[in-house]
C-alpha cells in the first residue's frame, strides 16, 4: 500500500506553535530569575535574629520598619506589634536610639509620625526617638540609616516574613545588623497577603543591589544627636 504524504502544516499552526513555545520559554525563564533571585535573599539574610527583646544582642540603634497605618489614624496590628518590640528593647536597655522608618509620600499619610508617637506617648524619651520620612521602602531604610543618619550597628524591628530581606539588604548597605521577630499576633489574610507579595518583593532587592540602586539621600542627621531635629518644624523644645 502506498505512504500517504504528511499533511503539511499551515503557516498559521506554525506561527501558533512558535508563538505558544515562545511564551512558554519567556515563563520558565521569569520563574528561574524568580527562584534564584528569592534563594539569594533568602541565604544571604538568614542572620541572626530572636523574637524575645531580652535575648538580642545590644546595638547602637533599633530600627523599627513602617507598616500600614488605617484611615482613621491607628497602626494596623503588625505595625503597633514593631513598635511594642522596639519600645521593650528601649526599656531593656538594648538599644540608646530608636529610628523609625516608613512611608510619608502623601501629606495625608504618615507612617514615621504616627510610630514616633506612640514611642513617645509610651515614655521613649523624645530626643532618642529620630523619624525617617523618606523610607519608602526597605532598601531606602537601611541605605538611609547608614549614610543620613550615621547608625553603625542596629536592631531591625520586623515581621519574620520580612525579616531575611530586610537583613538581606542592611548587610548591603553597611550596617552591622540583628533581627527582632514582631509576631506578636496573627493578622489572618494581612499576613497572608504580605507573604505571598514578599517573593516579588525579595527579587526586587536582588536586582535593586545588584545595579546598586541608590536610595534617596538627604543631609546628615547623627543619630548620636537629638532626635527631634529630624522630625520637622513642628518639633517640641523640650521633652
Amino acid at each position: 500500500m502506498p505512504k500517504q504524504p504528511e499533511k503539511a502544516v499551515k503557516p498559521r499552526q506554525r506561527w501558533l506553535w512558535r508563538g505558544i513555545i515562545a511564551v512558554s520559554s519567556a515563563v520558565g525563564a521569569l520563574i528561574l530569575v524568580i527562584v534564584f533571585s528569592n534563594a539569594i535573599v533568602l541565604f544571604e539574610g538568614s542572620g541572626d535574629s530572636v523574637s524575645d527583646p531580652a535575648d538580642a544582642p545590644r546595638a547602637q540603634a533599633a530600627i523599627v520598619l513602617g507598616a500600614l497605618v488605617e484611615p482613621d489614624g491607628d497602626m494596623s496590628q503588625m505595625l503597633a506589634d514593631r513598635v511594642d518590640q522596639g519600645i521593650s528593647l528601649y526599656r531593656d536597655g538594648k538599644v540608646d536610639k530608636i529610628l523609625v522608618s516608613g512611608d510619608h509620600g502623601q501629606w495625608t499619610y504618615d507612617e514615621p509620625t504616627v510610630m514616633k508617637n506612640a514611642f513617645v506617648e509610651a515614655g521613649i524619651p523624645a530626643r532618642d526617638v529620630f523619624t525617617d520620612h523618606a523610607g519608602f521602602n526597605t532598601r531606602a531604610s537601611m541605605e538611609r540609616a547608614k549614610d543620613v543618619f550615621g547608625v553603625d550597628s542596629a536592631l531591625i524591628v520586623t515581621q519574620g516574613f520580612h525579616m531575611t530581606r530586610a537583613l538581606y539588604l542592611a548587610d548591603a548597605a553597611g550596617l552591622d545588623a540583628h533581627g527582632v521577630t514582631s509576631d506578636l499576633h496573627s493578622y489572618g489574610g494581612q499576613g497572608l497577603k504580605s507573604q505571598v507579595r514578599e517573593v516579588a518583593s525579595r527579587t526586587k532587592a536582588f536586582f535593586d543591589v545588584l545595579t546598586n540602586t541608590a536610595a534617596v539621600g538627604g543631609p546628615p542627621v547623627p543619630i548620636t544627636g537629638d532626635g527631634r531635629t529630624s522630625w520637622g518644624p513642628s518639633a517640641p523644645d523640650s521633652d
